[in-house]
């Protein structure tokens, strides 16, 4: 094997959220060199970049997503649930639905108080406000003007929204303009990473692309299939360079690798390079390296499952997204960079508490005057309808992330419904049932309004 390019200060796994801003910060010093390695291709297709594509193409188009499935498993009736992560320049952040929602405030705190110094609140607060660039309403004290991250409130105006939304207050739910200032409770038209009818993402804080080793290098398109260790130290990163078949290549870092390839892929690359359960490791047939059981271990996510209803003597998304009207749209996208194209696939906002005696919201609600087709995920339907998607901010199952063999091609294991992190009261399995309800609830409130 061996190394195409000079020995590199810093090595970076992942073009993503995180690795595009750690390149651009650390290529701030003229005197660094850093090699970035990302397995998709640049960002070129037109839906990335057009807002309302990000409700259907590259939400599922594998050339620039990595399509992964999670396990089945008996909290989803054995189905298995569709994950989408970005596999381009900018990550996820390429083929997400651009929306700006912060952690709450007692989540951080409560990090900090189980002794992650330097996670509380007040810590991380001046970092959320050095990165966005926020354009509207919003409290200076909670709110940045000046980063690189442009955050916008969605202008249109929709009247099965404002319905919703007028149902929610009537449920005692009130409207909050900054879900990302003070207080996080409300409802809300949504904040989106949006420019000019244009999708922001972590891309736009890649160096230039015509940059050499030494100045602010670009990325390379490759697979990471291993990490270069000495002894327990990272030392540099192999790979293929053009995937697989492709070259084998080495490159070494003389201060630090670090991985960014996201919840799933990061273990896994830890894993396939002898990091992480000895159990699993040997079971693969992967020398172990470093016994470190925790990688991979505890994965949790959201499941939101959505509340559809049909819409009678008003038009909906559905509608203006099927023969003249889209033809429409897209004129005035291309002449004002406004309408249809211009949005977010979710519109509004809902944040609240299961029952009067927690804290903060632990409930999350969604909403969209379109509906998707089912059991198809970014797939609207032609029948005019609207949706309500519902899910606990605080999920208590865990699960993991496992490398499925040696083989660096093959997808990991991902299953994140394996267990529960405590038992719940009947009371308390109450109240969540009676949050998760509250999503039909609502839809039928903005039904009654109209």
């Amino acid at each position: 094997m061996k190394d195409l390019w000079k020995t590199f200060d810093y090595v970076i796994v992942g073009a993503g959220s995180a690795g595009s801003v750690l390149t651009n910060r650390l290529s701030e010093d003229a005197g660094t060199s850093i090699c970035v390695l990302e397995a998709g291709p640049r960002d070129w297709h037109p839906y990335i970049h057009l807002p309302g594509g990000a409700s259907s193409r590259p939400f599922t188009l594998k050339s620039v997503n990595w399509a992964y499935q999670q396990e089945p498993g008996p909290w989803t009736g054995g189905r298995s649930i569709y994950a989408p992560r970005g596999k381009t320049l900018g990550g996820s952040s390429s083929i997400n639905g651009h929306i700006y929602n912060r952690g709450q405030r007692q989540d951080f705190d409560t990090w900090a108080q189980l002794g992650n110094r330097g996670w509380g609140y007040s810590d991380v607060l001046p970092y959320f406000k050095r990165m966005e660039r926020r354009e509207g309403e919003g409290d200076d004290a909670y709110r940045g003007r000046d980063g690189n991250l442009t955050v916008t409130t969605m202008e249109w105006k929709d009247r099965l929204c404002e319905a919703f939304m007028a149902g929610a207050m009537s449920l005692g739910i009130p409207r909050n303009h900054d879900y990302n200032g003070a207080i996080q409770e409300g409802v809300s038209y949504a904040q989106r990473t949006i420019k000019n009818g244009l999708r922001v993402s972590a891309r736009h804080r890649l160096p230039a692309s015509g940059a050499q080793a030494g100045e602010r290098p670009c990325p390379h398109p490759c697979a990471c299939h291993q990490h270069h260790l000495r002894g327990q130290a990272r030392v540099g990163v192999r790979y293929l360079k053009g995937g697989r078949g492709g070259t084998p290549v080495e490159v070494r870092a003389n201060k630090e690798v670090i991985l960014a390839g996201g919840t799933y892929n990061s273990p896994q690359l830890l894993q396939l390079s002898g990091v992480g359960s000895p159990e699993l490791l040997q079971s693969l047939g992967i020398e172990v390296r470093h016994a470190l059981p925790g990688v991979g271990e505890g994965l949790q996510d959201h499941y939101a499952p959505r509340t559809v209803a049909r819409v009678k003597n008003i038009r909906t998304i559905n509608e203006l997204r099927q023969g003249w009207h889209l033809w429409v749209e897209a004129l005035k996208w291309a002449t004002t960079r406004q309408g249809l194209l211009s949005l977010s696939p979710t519109m509004v906002y809902c944040f609240w508490h299961s029952g009067e005696t927690t804290e903060s919201s632990d409930l999350q609600l969604t909403f969209t005057p379109a509906s998707y087709k089912e059991g198809v995920q970014g797939q609207l339907e032609d029948e005019p309808g609207m949706t309500v998607a519902s899910w606990q901010q605080r999920p208590e199952s865990r699960g993991y992330v496992r490398a499925r063999s040696a083989d660096p091609f093959d997808a990991p294991i991902i299953q994140d419904q394996l267990s529960h992190g405590r038992t719940r009261s009947p009371r308390h399995r109450r109240r969540h049932e009676a949050g998760a309800a509250a999503a039909p609830i609502v839809a039928a409130v903005a039904l009654l309004r109209l």
